[in-house]
């Protein structure tokens, strides 16, 4: 089983896929998102910028305990996409200490990823940018907008052809609401959920009305203007608050929560012969 870890710079995302069905079912029995066909157990976790290798082995060893599986036995191959480089330095040693006869793929210049990468220098192109595009890529074959919905919300491009074209970077809503809670001393955090109306009538639901539809409306403004100079493309959403602001968008087709981890699972298999799943 391939266990793929995505580190973001806020949370990490982790997966162990198996030999599933692809139709099965999770395990609450609703149907599968496309990206998560195969994977078997997922897990999110906050990035920690200062873990030793020894460390991010007791948590992975003990995120598969939960689950009554053994690390040793349960994993064969390795897969690692990250956007925190001196979590990927940790994460390597952590490989080659404890995991070292382990087939291990971490995305990065050199990396075989199958798609054509046409920004102008492409070791600028992230790790977790270029899993999202490969995966949107096998999941809706033709010309695609993937909105990664982070610690910054990411807009990436993939042409009908399967290259990977560029995109634009705006401040996600976490960085948004902690420079406005810095700047205005009269705001107090609050919880991002649906406002009973987009007029908020108390300062909590006027903060979570801007939040939610003003991020739907960047994403919606965004992505016409990309259609515009791109054509015809599929909208597929991911990342931790695609779930919140998707479904207020006019845009968004998909919403994809394990993209990343999909197309971290088909880099790693381009790079080994065998499947590790």
């Amino acid at each position: 089983m391939l266990l793929a870890i995505d580190v973001g710079n806020t949370e990490t995302v982790i997966g162990l896929f198996g030999p599933e069905a692809p139709d099965a079912p999770d395990a609450m029995g609703f149907a599968r998102a496309s990206g998560e066909r195969g994977l078997a157990f997922h897990w999110r976790i906050s990035t920690i910028a200062d873990r030793t290798p020894d460390e991010h082995a007791m948590v992975l060893t003990q995120l598969l305990d939960l689950e009554g599986l053994d690390l040793r036995t349960a994993v064969s191959a390795m897969a690692i996409s990250s956007s925190a480089p001196a979590v990927t330095t940790q994460l390597r040693r952590m490989a080659n200490r404890w995991f070292s006869e382990l087939d291990l793929t971490v995305i990065g210049p050199g990396t075989k990823s199958g798609m054509p990468i046409l920004y102008d220098n492409p070791r600028e192109v992230g790790a977790d940018r270029i899993a999202n595009a490969v995966g949107a890529y096998d999941l809706y074959p033709g010309a695609s907008i993937v909105v990664d919905m982070g610690t910054a919300t990411v807009f990436d491009v993939v042409s009908a052809k399967g290259e990977y074209l560029g995109g634009a970077i705006a401040p996600g809503v976490a960085v948004s609401l902690e420079a406005l809670y810095t700047q205005a001393s009269a705001l107090r955090s609050v919880e991002l959920v649906r406002p009973r109306s987009v007029i908020g009538r108390s300062t909590v639901e006027s903060i979570q009305s801007g939040v939610l539809y003003g991020f739907a409306a960047q994403v919606d403004g965004i992505v016409e203007r990309i259609l515009d100079e791109l054509g015809e493309a599929t909208v597929i959403a991911t990342g931790g608050l695609a779930g919140l602001i998707a479904p207020h968008t006019k845009h968004v087709q998909h919403v994809e929560p394990w993209l990343t981890l999909h197309g971290l699972r088909i880099v790693h298999e381009r790079n080994h012969s065998g499947d590790a799943s």
